[in-house]
């Protein structure tokens, strides 16, 4: 039963995080009214390289991937907010 209930407190918080990146990040771009099913198709579920460091984590990601710019723009929205 602990199983079931934290596994729907994680699915619930991954649904509110991802709300708000179509709420802030995404405003104005083809995922506005996106489901949240779609963004995590085509902007989350994405190949790319973890760079770890001691400062920071860098994510470095394929320059041809189909929505980058979408993604950049969802990245200077949020970190702006």
């Amino acid at each position: 039963m602990a199983g079931n209930q934290l596994r729907l407190w994680f699915a619930s918080m991954a649904y509110v995080l991802i709300w708000a990146l179509r709420r802030i990040g995404l405003v104005d771009t083809q995922f506005a009214s996106a489901s949240c099913g779609t963004i995590w198709l085509k902007l989350l579920k994405v190949g790319a390289r973890v760079l770890v460091s001691v400062r920071c984590i860098r994510f470095a990601m394929a320059s041809s991937h189909p929505w980058a710019q979408e993604w950049g723009e969802a990245h200077r929205r949020l970190c702006a907010a």
